[in-house]
């Protein structure tokens, strides 16, 4: 459970500084305890969100099912459709219920089924982590709810692997790529780390140093200025297991990281940066072709809205079309030709099928994806146009909107949701959130499984025993 909560923990001091949502869910083999989705405006909200997490005890029974369920109820009545949800998922895979609840595996079996649908269904992927505390993994039942999500499936019997899972799944969900730092035996005194800030378009840039011992950091920017851990530009997060360090629009160039840790105390450093950029491709003249027809692509980065004329960022790139056929199920890949500041490629229709075509951009630190787009060499296909959106247009966002469902051993389920783009906030919005509603007996103690109301639902008056849906 321990290993676990750290996690969860390290996981919210990964996401933004500000524009993330979390909210958290603890049950065992029912809801115990809630809290909603709370928008990060400081790192004050994210210290409560990890006192709540603190707080959170082991349970004496477990459903899984109760905990994926409620994520994607808290998705349903939370998410905006601006975002990309994700779901994380941390357990051992197994159930144990109460023999006095009725409660079966088939059941549970049977809610899991129809929350994996739904969460496919709407697009949400599911990442799973397996703890194998107690030797009793069930890694296979993990990685197909992962597998019929479009997640992936992880699994660790050691807390020292956790910081690596969580930056891989933080990396994918952010089309991000993990940038390995070595790691090092510390020996008493100040050690330097090299962290490279590849240019001048990252937003982000985290740092998590994993030791069970105290560790002290010191921080000299590009220039040869100590700054100053934390500052208006650092932040800083520390817990038992780890120390987190984040960047804010960090200054391109070398960076030097200063560690001090405890005479032969091993000590791993992950880095992920986050940028402000997307993938767009010009649309297509028509989305018909015939066999042999060579189709030309363009493709640009995007950042803030507008095309990137930064040529420094585009020199380290390569770029590929990926091109699936629809009918024979078959890819490949194309080379494209780096063009300064886009990409080019053509791809030469080689039969009369259907086709997929996107375009994929990457460097050391980073890919993008576009939408792909649908083309069609097949005999009578109309000529039309392709109605592709640049990607800042279009519904996926930039960067990523994680809803994440934390599985602690037994009890913890951690729903966020990241906002990405920033839309201007109107006061003739109304209300926006949602009202969660739970009811207790005062003589049981008993409480109602709660029920969520969208605040922008309400107008005029209304009874409250028609909202709670129950007899005056």
């Amino acid at each position: 459970g321990k290993i676990g909560n750290e996690a969860m923990k390290m996981f919210i001091d990964m996401l933004s500084a500000q524009g993330d949502q979390v909210g958290i869910v603890a049950y065992t083999d029912k809801i115990q305890r809630e809290k909603a989705l709370l928008e990060i405006q400081s790192s004050e909200d994210k210290e409560s969100l990890k006192g709540f997490i603190d707080q959170l005890d082991r349970g004496a029974y477990t459903d899984v099912s109760v905990g994926v369920k409620e994520a994607m109820q808290i998705l349903d009545d939370g998410a905006d459709p601006g975002h990309e949800p994700m779901i994380i998922l941390l357990a051992d895979g197994n159930n144990d219920f109460d023999d006095n609840s009725g409660r079966t595996q088939a059941q549970s079996d049977a809610d899991m089924q129809k929350a994996v649908k739904e969460a496919n269904d709407s697009g949400v992927p599911v990442y799973t982590i397996g703890l194998n505390a107690d030797g009793k993994l069930n890694k296979e039942a993990l990685a197909k709810i992962a597998d019929q999500t479009g997640g992936k499936s992880f699994s660790t019997d050691s807390a020292d692997d956790l910081p690596q899972i969580l930056s891989e799944i933080f990396a994918s969900h952010l089309d991000l790529n993990v940038v390995p730092v070595d790691s090092f035996t510390a020996d008493g005194s100040y050690q330097n780390v090299k962290i490279s800030v590849p240019n001048a378009n990252v937003l982000e840039a985290n740092i998590s140093i994993m030791s069970a011992q105290p560790v002290e950091a010191k921080l000299v920017d590009p220039s040869g200025k100590a700054i100053a851990i934390p500052s208006d530009n650092v932040l800083l997060s520390k817990s038992k297991s780890y120390s987190l360090i984040k960047l804010l629009k960090p200054s391109e160039g070398d960076w030097t990281l200063q560690v001090k840790g405890v005479n032969r105390d091993k000590i791993d450093i992950n880095l992920i940066f986050n940028y402000d950029l997307s993938l767009a491709m010009d649309p297509l003249a028509s989305t018909a072709y015939s066999k042999g027809d060579e189709v030309p692509f363009n493709s640009y980065l995007v950042s803030g809205g507008q095309k990137l004329e930064d040529q420094a960022q585009y020199s380290n790139m390569k770029a590929v079309l990926l091109v699936k056929d629809l009918d024979t199920g078959k890819s490949e890949e194309i080379p494209m030709d780096n063009a300064g500041d886009h990409f080019e490629g053509t791809y030469k229709i080689a039969d009369e099928h259907d086709y997929e075509i996107k375009v994929r951009a990457e460097e050391e630190s980073f890919f993008r994806e576009t939408d792909a787009v649908a083309i069609t060499a097949k005999e009578g296909a109309a000529g039309q146009t392709n109605p592709v959106k640049p990607a800042d247009e279009a519904g996926k966002p930039f960067p990523m909107v994680p809803v994440i469902a934390g599985v602690i051993g037994l009890a913890v389920l951690l729903a966020a949701a990241y906002y990405v783009l920033r839309l201007l906030k109107q006061a003739n919005r109304g209300f926006v959130g949602q009202l969660v509603i739970e009811i207790r007996d005062e003589n049981t103690g008993d409480k109602t499984s709660p029920q969520y109301k969208k605040l922008s639902a309400f107008k005029g008056k209304l009874l409250l025993h028609q909202l709670l849906q129950l007899a005056p």
